[in-house]
């Protein structure tokens, strides 16, 4: 008999999302399934916003950007009701699986409703920030590295015609992977990680060489870094517990102590919310792809609680509890590898 199944995308939007739909979508029509677009993340089941998604609402998608389902970082665990109206919802459409596409909190949510309320549901692993366990890879990372590539390559530009220290602040919130590959991939001279406690004079020292060769010197910084004076606080928290950090200002602050420590004019740039759009490249939307074929073949098995992950080269299932057991986080060894570059 044909089943329903419902996809939603949670969590901040990034590429890969429209591939991954587009390859869920193909698999399902090989298996006679009807496909539902769940409309931004958990909410659209709270609500019961839903639609039909047919071939060719998807045929176009795989070099899309964002998400056409709409997203949000809603937890129907924190929502009065939530998880009786979503379960609602999926009795009253009459779906027979939920494919959620995120990262640790899309997930957890999908986790939950799996072991605490026998939903039927699998996912697939989105998040630019790379910090998913038990996969490789998950798709937007790539595309987002690529992004704040590109756009230190312009501070470089800049910064050789002015002789100044560049520093430029990305996104990852508490996993340094985004900082770290954007700082090997673009050659910079220093590399801030949420990982590591921050050694400021260190560092002064390593830009004043530098300096000295070059006459300029990049720096790359996550947004998750601690620094001095930018203590936590106070801060606001979004459904997930999770601290918002589009106010702490990194990259002014980092700025202002190189400068007092070094002399060296610097000058900083956030590259934000840039970093979730333009084109998917290549790796992110086959990424997306696979693990959108892999997740449906998942229900069609009735493999549930399960994860499409990257290992290797192959795409396999993984229990969603041990893909959020943990955040994978920047180890000693890629922070030993990179300073193998701060000479």
């Amino acid at each position: 008999m044909s089943k329903r199944i419902g996809i939603l995308t949670g969590g901040g939007d990034c590429c890969g999302l429209n591939p991954a739909i587009r390859g869920a979508v193909y698999r399902a029509y090989d298996f006679d399934y009807e496909v539902f677009g769940i409309r931004d993340g958990w909410r659209g089941l709270i609500d019961g916003s839903i639609f039909k998604i047919d071939l060719q609402d998807a045929e176009e998608l795989i070099d899309k950007a964002g998400t056409i389902l709409g997203t949000s970082r809603t937890n129907p665990f924190k929502v009065e009701t939530g998880v009786e109206r979503v379960i609602n919802t999926i009795k009253n459409y009459g779906l027979d699986a939920i494919l959620a596409m995120g990262g640790e909190d899309t997930l957890g949510v999908a986790y939950k409703l799996f072991n605490e309320y026998k939903v039927n549901v699998v996912g697939a692993p989105k998040t630019m920030d790379n910090d998913l366990s038990s996969t490789d890879f998950t798709f937007g990372f790539d595309s987002s590295v690529t992004r704040a590539v590109e756009a230190m390559k312009s501070l470089e530009d800049t910064g050789k015609s002015h002789h100044r220290v560049m520093i430029l602040e990305v996104m990852g919130r508490y996993a340094g992977w985004v900082a770290l590959y954007t700082g090997l991939a673009c050659g910079a001279d220093w590399v801030l990680l949420p990982e590591e406690k921050p050694d400021i004079d260190e560092m002064c020292k390593q830009l004043q060489r530098v300096y000295s060769r070059k006459k300029y010197a990049l720096v790359v910084v996550s947004e998750g870094v601690e620094l001095p004076g930018t203590a936590a606080g106070q801060e606001e928290l979004d459904h997930f517990g999770h601290m918002i950090l589009r106010k702490r200002e990194i990259g002014q602050t980092l700025g202002d102590l190189i400068c007092e420590k070094t002399g060296l004019e610097t000058r900083h740039a956030v590259i934000g919310h840039m970093q979730r759009g333009g084109n998917p490249t290549v790796f992110d939307r086959i990424l997306g792809l696979r693990t959108g074929v892999k997740a449906v073949e998942l229900i069609e098995k009735e493999d549930f609680g399960k994860m499409a992950a990257l290992k290797g080269n192959k795409i396999i299932a993984v229990p969603l509890e041990k893909a959020i057991k943990d955040i994978k986080t920047v180890n000693k060894e890629w922070i030993n590898f990179a300073k193998i570059f701060f000479k």
